[in-house]
């Protein structure tokens, strides 16, 4: 197997400070170098169709809950910043993509939906979003892939619980 890019960097320590125990740095090196190359090439169906991953997830919540949400909600299934989701929501909604309805009773508190370009715009771009990450996965089996995304939730399912206290 090829030499990764942290493995020299965890040679480099070694060098510097034999016996230290680079394992973390390992783990959370590899994890964000795959993050950031990830980031970088997974998004291309979604430029080509105009839209930045930030407002697809919008537009992916909004049709996988199938119901008006608030943009309060949609920043926590987000994990966006209310301001973020406030210009996302903008954007969107000036493409033509959702629809803002103001609450009956508060009308500080707005129901997003999508338009049905938004539903046929969303429809059409999980399953060529999805096909081209299996495309960037293809080196790795199935069975390995399934192996890692496990080992990957148990490693959310930690973190969140120790950290998610801190960033709220």
């Amino acid at each position: 197997m090829a030499e990764d890019i942290v493995a020299g960097v965890l040679r480099q320590w070694q060098q510097v400070h034999p016996g230290l125990d680079t394992g973390p740095m390992a783990l959370i090196g590899r994890l964000n170098r795959c993050s950031a190359l990830l980031q970088q090439a997974a998004d291309a169906p979604l430029r080509r169709a105009g839209l930045t991953r930030a407002e697809f997830d919008i537009l992916g919540t909004l049709r996988r809950m199938d119901r008006e949400l608030t943009p309060g909600r949609i920043a926590r299934e987000t994990f966006a910043s209310g301001a973020a989701v406030t210009k996302r929501v903008r954007q969107l909604e000036t493409r033509g993509l959702i629809v803002r309805r103001p609450d009956d009773r508060d009308r500080r508190v707005a129901h997003l939906s999508l338009t049905d370009e938004g539903r046929d715009v969303i429809d059409r771009l999980l399953p060529e979003q999805l096909g081209y990450e299996a495309a960037l996965l293809d080196g790795i089996g199935a069975q390995r892939q399934h192996q890692l995304s496990d080992g990957l939730a148990e490693l959310l399912v930690v973190l969140e619980g120790r950290l998610g206290s801190l960033m709220d």
